[in-house]
């Protein structure tokens, strides 16, 4: 099976702007579905003015749109939200990320299309969820890093609060769509009754911080910042070292008492302070000082080295320019060559997911603005005749 064919067939339209929504659709595109960009004339969507650019083209819009086609519609335009409407009363799917009652306001939201459209797939994507005392607010990522909670446990102790500095809302609430879409698309197809879904990005952040909730929900303490250690599990930290530092992850008492054969210090196991992961999670700061003070005898290769040739999970702490080039994402196939629409050459991250041990490439490159305009709108005129 090829991953760009596992959603061949599927119709999407697209209404979004910037990361969430940009991103479920490019998910969907990269398993083989027909997304449709709607786009402002003119201006498009945001991304489309961030840098880097590129021969007047954005890479960040290039990264989150490749295997979409461009239609320019001005939705304040009667005639344009008609031609919207046709699209979408023949689509599979709809995803938009607009503030809740923006797409009713235009008559494109959930009520109007089912009517005209009722196995469509609608997904909406917004700050808080389209119900509720704060479904009206407006969120980015910072904001909703900060109102998750997201930010209570990223630092280090009695530090500033910081975000994380990849945009970690935006882009779950498009994963969270993306997999709710793809279960809904059973049901539509197997029973030709499609449904509403409603994505928040403050829904999606508190879903992926299973471990942070349910603490707090087990002891009624808040979780608190740990800079890159562990609640529960030590040593599971980054240390220093001679040069710098690096990662080292020993997740259970077998792979302590490896950690402990590396260092010299069997006697460690038979510490009662770090007997089990529980012992050594009480007392993981006595630990990495006295890890610390070994380490500062070797370099960062030098302990990766070891660690690795105990079978002792550790890294490198990357820049991305370090990690887009290890012989693994090589071996993955992961970077891929992409052409802008003027015709210059970048690259980019490609599905990092593999189907039967491929990689897939890329079926489209990012378009320009309203690149098609006609192509789709004949398309358009003919299934209307064909109707």
């Amino acid at each position: 099976m090829n991953q760009e064919s596992t959603l061949k067939g599927i119709r999407v339209i697209e209404v979004c702007n910037v990361a969430a929504g940009p991103f479920c659709g490019m998910l969907l595109a990269d398993m083989g579905a027909d997304v449709i960009k709607i786009e402002q004339p003119g201006t498009g969507d945001t991304l489309r003015s961030w840098s880097p650019i590129t021969n007047g083209y954005s890479e960040n819009f290039a990264s989150l749109n490749r295997n979409k086609r461009s239609v320019a519609l001005n939705l304040k335009d009667a005639a344009d939200r008609q031609t919207a409407a046709e699209l979408i009363s023949q689509a599979d799917v709809l995803i938009e990320n607009n503030r809740p009652g923006v797409m009713d306001r235009l008559g494109l939201g959930y009520a109007a299309m089912r009517e005209r459209n009722p196995r469509l797939v609608y997904c909406s994507i917004s700050a808080y969820g389209q119900t509720g005392p704060r479904s009206q607010e407006g969120g980015f990522d910072l904001t909703l890093q900060a109102m998750s909670g997201l930010m209570s446990v990223t630092g280090e102790q009695d530090g500033a609060p910081v975000k994380c500095g990849v945009p970690v809302c935006d882009f779950t609430a498009g994963l969270y769509a993306a997999f709710s879409i793809a279960a809904a698309l059973r049901q539509a197809q197997a029973q030709g009754e499609g449904t509403h879904i409603d994505v928040s990005m403050l829904g999606a952040t508190l879903g992926i911080a299973a471990l942070q909730t349910s603490q707090y929900f087990g002891t009624g303490i808040d979780p608190v910042k740990l800079g890159s250690a562990h609640p529960r599990n030590a040593p599971y930290q980054v240390f220093r070292c001679q040069n710098g530092y690096f990662g080292m992850a020993a997740g259970n008492n077998s792979l302590w008492k490896s950690v402990c054969a590396v260092v010299g210090r069997e006697d460690l196991c038979e510490d009662a302070r770090f007997l089990n992961t529980t012992d050594r999670a009480e007392n993981q700061i006595a630990l990495r000082i006295i890890l610390e003070d070994i380490f500062a005898h070797a370099d960062v290769d030098t302990w990766l080295t070891r660690f690795r040739e105990a079978g002792v999970p550790c890294a490198p702490i990357n820049n991305y320019s370090d990690v887009l080039a290890d012989p693994q994402v090589e071996h993955m196939e992961w970077v891929r060559e992409l052409e802008l629409p003027n015709g210059s050459l970048t690259r980019t991250f490609a599905s990092p997911v593999r189907f039967d041990a491929r990689t897939a490439g890329i079926l489209r490159r990012p378009p320009a603005l309203g690149e098609h305009n006609e192509e789709v709108l004949a398309e358009l005129r003919g299934a209307s005749v064909t109707e």
